[in-house]
């Protein structure tokens, strides 16, 4: 797909809900098919305007642990080889596209956060719409501050250098127990997270889309018998019952 055609389906596929696409995946016999393990949770969530929520292509990573070890005779050394570690890294980011969303597999690594408070400004300063991970993140606390849209499963204090490295890039890889292409769907909010593969996506959309129509029409009639006053997760169904 080029730039507008993502762009496009991007605009189609917002606002649908993981339950949703979850339930067009049964619908296709796809059953629990791409949802990810509960443990990855949105790092925070804006329940006001649902910023957290994030539709995008994958953008696939794999990160192993390291045998290679940093062996520093002073503070200033260390600091040399870590820069030296991070500049033997290819410079993947630079091929990150609008509307991606990095989908990064740590399997069988420890406390080692991959995602912090400055790379992942640089991610989204290049078109990125979150990060979803089956490790930790760090830097928390501005993480939430920044409002970056982050999925995992915890939180994670240590530096690449002398733990991981980067086994490769837009490969598939398992990322909370789905199997994970570059250009699939990935679909997250409080419900957590679902993978569409892109051969699919056409299909389950439809589906999805229909499902969620029913609902936001069904709750917009609750919503005048109740009294609340109508808000934008009820989309069209408002015009239609005023």
């Amino acid at each position: 797909m080029n730039v507008e055609e993502r762009r496009a389906l991007l605009a189609r596929c917002k606002g649908v809900r993981v339950t949703d696409w979850h339930d067009a995946m049964d619908a296709l016999g796809l059953f629990d098919r791409g949802l990810m393990e509960p443990q990855i949770q949105p790092l925070w969530r804006d329940i006001e305007d649902f910023e957290h929520c994030i539709v995008g292509f994958a953008f696939t990573l794999r990160y192993v642990p390291s045998s290679r070890t940093i062996v520093a005779r002073s503070a200033e050394d260390s600091r040399k080889q870590e820069g030296a570690w991070y500049g033997a890294e290819p410079r993947w980011s630079a091929e990150l596209q609008e509307g991606d969303v990095l989908v990064m597999d740590g399997t069988g690594t420890r406390d080692t956060g991959y995602v912090g408070s400055n790379n992942a400004m640089g991610w989204l300063s290049r078109g990125a719409v979150g990060v979803v991970t089956n490790n930790g993140v760090r830097d928390t606390d501005e993480l939430i501050k920044q409002q970056v849209p982050v999925y995992c499963n915890g939180f994670s204090r240590g530096i690449i250098p002398g733990r991981v490295e980067l086994a490769s890039y837009q490969r598939p890889v398992e990322c909370g127990g789905v199997y994970v292409q570059p250009g699939d769907l990935v679909v997250a909010d409080g419900d957590g997270v679902i993978v569409i593969p892109v051969e699919r996506i056409e299909d389950a959309l439809a589906i999805a889309k229909d499902i969620q129509e029913g609902d936001q029409k069904g709750r917009a009639r609750l919503y005048g018998q109740l009294g609340i006053p109508f808000d934008f997760t009820l989309g069209a169904a408002t015009e239609q019952t005023e």
